[in-house]
């Protein structure tokens, strides 16, 4: 007795089976698939040799299987079943309907990234999204050593071996205490400002990076200042009366009566919130699939006049990377 050479199994050979058992016909099934009749029986002859058991056999004109045939259409089945629920998978994972990706966040995006990622998640529920949030140098450690798929920085590292894509305005302001003298002014001089106590972030954190910068082209120098470690204890610092501060406006609750923001000349500071993704790094499908549903939705989860969406150049862009990546030298 012959035994099955599972080496001459392919699944072309099943698919032919199944179809012709499904059918009924060779000439059927030949037409289903798109093949000769001729190249359908040599199939089928190829088969019944790697099994070495008769598989079919004809009652009343209509091919039906033998016994053995019988079992070989069941574990067919079964087989082409698996690799097609295979097929969906890939297909919803290249979709970005499925998977996983990582993304790392500077302290102050805790404030402007649940509005994009609640909705995500809700539409997408089988992907699986890690947040990493900390300061901006362990977002920058965490980049350097490619921890993460993507990246949100208001002032992106080096873009050696990254591309980054603006979604989001991030204009900074200056707050002050409710009953602050100078709160009802229409315009106020940097210059009154200059003896206030100002409460800021570490040093490297990008507020304080834009605000230093700015201050250093004005040729103005504050007098005292506290550190302190957090947006949030900053902005209770400053609602308590400790001082002033210069914050991101989306640090600010939709309703602050604790605190106002001064109309400060050449203020508020632009920079914007970006997405940056490492070019020596292979994204994720459903990373892709996160930035292609910001793209679309953002004008529902955030207001108009922080949008500044660019991120379909930055897919198009690592589009085009990958492209000549996979192309080779």
């Amino acid at each position: 007795m012959a035994e099955l050479n599972v080496r001459h199994l392919t699944f072309r050979l099943l698919q032919v089976y199944v179809t012709v058992v499904r059918s009924g016909s060779v000439s059927e099934a030949a037409r289903q698939l798109h093949l000769t009749q001729p190249t359908v029986s040599q199939q089928l002859k190829r088969l019944g040799e790697a099994v070495g058991e008769p598989l079919l056999e004809n009652q009343r004109g209509r091919l039906v299987p033998t016994e053995a045939g019988r079992e070989l259409y069941r574990a067919s089945r079964e087989v082409l079943g698996r690799f097609e629920d295979f097929d969906e998978y890939l297909t919803a994972l290249r979709g970005g309907e499925r998977g996983r990706f990582s993304i790392a966040l500077v302290n102050t995006a805790q404030y402007v990234l649940p509005r994009l990622l609640g909705p995500y998640s809700q539409a997408h529920p089988e992907v699986e999204v890690t947040v990493h949030f900390g300061n901006r140098r362990q977002m920058l450690t965490r980049f350097e050593r490619q921890e993460d798929d993507l990246y949100v920085f208001s002032h992106p590292p080096p873009l050696t071996h990254a591309m980054a894509g603006r979604f989001l305005r991030n204009p900074l302001v200056v707050v002050a205490p409710v009953g602050h003298a100078l709160a009802g002014r229409e315009r106020i001089a940097m210059s009154e400002l200059l003896h206030e106590r100002f409460l800021l972030r570490e040093p490297g954190s990008a507020t304080r990076m834009l605000f230093d910068n700015w201050l250093h082209e004005q040729g103005r120098v504050l007098g005292p200042t506290l550190q302190m470690a957090s947006n949030e204890a900053i902005r209770i610092g400053v609602a308590s009366g400790m001082g002033l501060a210069v914050l991101s406006e989306h640090v600010l609750p939709p309703e602050h009566p604790d605190l106002v923001i001064l109309p400060v000349e050449g203020l508020p500071l632009e920079s914007h919130w970006q997405f940056i993704v490492r070019r020596d790094r292979r994204l994720p499908h459903a990373a892709q699939g996160f930035l292609r549903f910001a793209s679309e939705h953002l004008d529902k989860c955030v207001e108009t006049r922080f949008l500044c969406n660019e991120l379909d150049t930055l897919l198009e862009g690592l589009s085009r990377h990958w492209e000549r990546t996979a192309a080779g030298p």
